[in-house]
């Protein structure tokens, strides 16, 4: 359900009186703020019907479940009576209104919490007064207010707690005394999602308003020249054909319409960059690998005297392929572009970036532009931009209608925002006794930026290191995709170390941990990341797996996010043929607030992870990627899909995030269990081509 915050009062208020509490999500302080407005809202209604409002983009993360399971734990409510309400983009209201970076639960778990004890609190106090009892003498329990034999329903207080002075210092349930929270909730959209109602972008309709297609140029690097779109404006249904920018927009008053339309609208480009191949690139990134000019990342010790003293130098390469997002659901956004204010509705992960964007388009003020946020079939980091809200918005104020543009399959996948292509060059010094004295690594890649991670593990843990890092500039448009840049760069990280273990003559996980132990006792500069968390998902790992006890297995542990995973992939050999049988997987996320939706989340990226490094790779020609829809782009299938066991380290810290940190292990525990069956290094992704050569 979406709903803007009037919409919201008035199911609040739809039963007649009740308690209206606000609470603030900058300070976790449920109180009102000086000028009389709150900051969020959870109404209690005479019926006993609990609702919230939930700010964050759903995506697939599961956040609407998880946030009302939070205000709903400190709260006692029986959950049958909760329901949560899609909060529109309010800055005034919310802070971090986005889905990325693992970190919606990171950031709301105490808010929430104190949200719902606040309100339990106001309960107790109407109750009390009621009966003319201690306060300290009521309990709760499922909805109601407990005492001595007597009890009232939530419903039943809500009129007059929400008299009563607003309590500024609540106590939150203590872990042990969780009823919900660490339970397994299904998704809270799952009845709508099963039965189709309207809950995604596309979905949305408006009486009245228009469709639109746009073309946008066939090749990075091209530009328009001239357009001949009078055949295109002959066809039925068709209401105008406008260019903007470098875009050609067909509206209609239907998809169907403007789709047929587009294909005789005829366009002609011009170069305006190099139109780049994948045989360009590969040259370039040799090129950046070789370069004298790089930024260092972090330096320590004396590297150069640690690999001219070497018993033992190892070098390795890997590379990776620019990729699509490829969510099911391809871009769209509704626009609506009036004199007194522009109305935004569709699927975001970043609302406020699209209010401010289109603010900047169009030069008003962003309190004129509203966004209400969809359900997301998909995100993956794509709709973290605001592109094509932009073209929206654009085109809505040109032809002065609202309009809703619709992409397809293959504009979503040609349409850039990929993941860079990057490259990685590894090496590692071993004295004598094969111990590891010294650590390089550079990251190049395109419009990346920093390709690396230079204070994470192993860093810290070797006393000579040097990571650096060369970036190029590409025509080719690049940007987050989950896990950015450690969904590629863990892979490369944890197969190299293998790689080392393996030229020192040692087991890659005892590998792992006596680094950390050395990291710990002797630290080499900044540590940056946790020790122990990281060796006590190590040690699950190895433990749940049975470690050492089974042929075939690779092992990989990663932090990124905030949270730690490990993993161990185990190979089994089907008629002559590697195939990945099972994953296990141990998680440090914190404290888990819904252990389904958690699941599901650590299964999804390690599918993801799995699938993206066996098949996943865009490849261009002069400008135009190869790979257009899922004919030519390879997922995984069902089949592919290997046993996931998953385990939660239980160490009493607040939740730390989830929606990514399990993707970037996966690539380098599949790669190395595959070694051991082989007997090959796989160190360029997709690993598919590699694989063939393989068997």
């Amino acid at each position: 359900m979406t709903s803007n915050r009037r919409t919201f009062l008035k199911l609040a208020a739809s039963a007649g009186g009740g308690l209206l509490l606000g609470f603030q999500w900058t300070d976790s302080q449920a109180a009102p703020r000086s000028d009389g407005t709150f900051n969020s809202y959870l109404a209690i209604s005479p019926d006993g019907t609990i609702t919230i409002q939930s700010p964050n983009p759903e995506v697939g993360q599961n956040i609407k479940t998880a946030f009302p399971m939070l205000v709903a734990e400190d709260l006692d409510a029986d959950w049958k009576r909760v329901m949560i309400v899609q909060a529109p983009l309010d800055t005034t209201a919310f802070e971090r209104q986005v889905a990325g970076g693992s970190g919606s639960i990171r950031h709301s778990y105490q808010r929430l919490r104190k949200a719902g004890a606040t309100a339990r609190q106001m309960l107790m106090q109407a109750a009390a007064k009621r009966w003319q009892v201690p306060v300290q003498d009521c309990t709760t329990d499922k909805g109601f207010v407990l005492h001595m034999g007597k009890k009232l329903s939530y419903g039943e207080l809500a009129t007059e707690a929400s008299a009563l002075p607003i309590p500024t210092d609540v106590i939150l349930k203590d872990r042990k005394d969780f009823k919900l929270i660490g339970q397994s909730v299904a998704n809270t959209d799952n009845p709508a999602i099963v039965t189709g109602k309207p809950l995604f972008g596309l979905d949305f309709y408006r009486e009245g308003m228009l469709f639109a297609m746009i073309q946008r140029p066939t090749a990075f690097g091209l530009k328009v020249k001239s357009v001949d779109a009078e055949a295109a404006k002959a066809m039925p249904g068709i209401v105008d054909v406008v260019t903007f920018k470098n875009n050609v927009a067909i509206v209609g008053k239907s998809t169907w319409q403007v789709q047929k339309a587009r294909e005789v609208v005829k366009i002609a480009y011009e170069k305006e960059a190099d139109l780049e191949s994948t045989a360009d690139h590969n040259r370039l990134l040799q090129e950046m690998l070789d370069s004298s000019k790089a930024t260092v990342r972090r330096k320590d010790g004396d590297v150069d005297t640690a690999f001219q003293q070497a018993a033992k130098v190892i070098k390795a390469e890997y590379q990776c392929p620019f990729l699509p997002h490829n969510p099911m659901e391809p871009m769209n956004f509704f626009a609506h572009v009036r004199p007194d204010g522009v109305e935004l509705v569709g699927p975001t992960q970043t609302p406020e970036l699209a209010r401010t964007e289109t603010a900047k388009l169009l030069n008003i003020s962003p309190d004129r532009v509203s966004v209400t946020m969809t359900r997301m079939g998909g995100g993956f980091g794509r709709r973290l931009k605001a592109d094509y809200v932009l073209e929206a918005a654009e085109l809505s104020s040109l032809i002065k209608a609202p309009v809703k543009v619709i992409w397809t399959r293959e504009d979503d996948m040609g349409g850039g925002s990929y993941r860079p292509c990057v490259r990685y060059r590894f090496e590692a010094a071993l004295d004598a006794q094969n111990n590891l004295i010294g650590y390089k690594l550079r990251g190049v890649g395109f419009n990346v930026g920093n390709s690396t991670r230079e204070d994470n593990f192993p860093s810290g843990a070797v006393p000579n290191l040097l990571i650096d890092s060369v970036d190029r500039k590409s025509a080719i448009t690049t940007g987050p995709w989950r896990a950015p840049i450690t969904n590629f760069l863990a892979f490369a990280e944890q197969s190299f170390l293998d790689e080392v273990a393996q030229a020192a003559s040692k087991d890659p996980v005892a590998f792992r941990l006596a680094l950390l132990d050395q990291a710990k006792a002797k630290p080499a500069g900044a540590i940056k990341y946790d020790i122990d968390r990281m060796k006590a998902v190590i040690q699950l790992a190895a433990q749940k797996a049975g470690w050492g006890q089974k042929k075939n297995q690779g092992f990989s542990v990663y932090f990124s996010h905030n949270s730690y995973v490990a993993q161990v992939t185990e190979v089994s050999v089907k008629k002559g043929i590697p195939v990945v049988s099972k994953i296990h997987a141990a998680v440090d996320c914190g404290l888990v607030v819904n252990p389904s939706g958690a699941r599901q989340q650590v299964v999804g990226s390690i599918v993801d992870g799995m699938g993206h490094a066996m098949y996943g790779n865009l490849s261009f020609k002069e400008g135009v990627p190869e790979q257009k829809n899922f004919n030519s782009f390879r997922l995984i299938r069902l089949s592919e899909i290997p046993e996931v066991d998953v385990h939660f380290v239980d160490n009493g810290i607040d939740p730390t995030g989830l929606g990514e940190p399990a993707l970037p292990p996966t690539g380098g525990s599949v790669a190395n269990a595959l070694f051991k069956v082989t007997g090959k290094r796989l160190r360029n992704q997709p690993f598919s081509e590699e694989y063939k050569e393989l068997l």
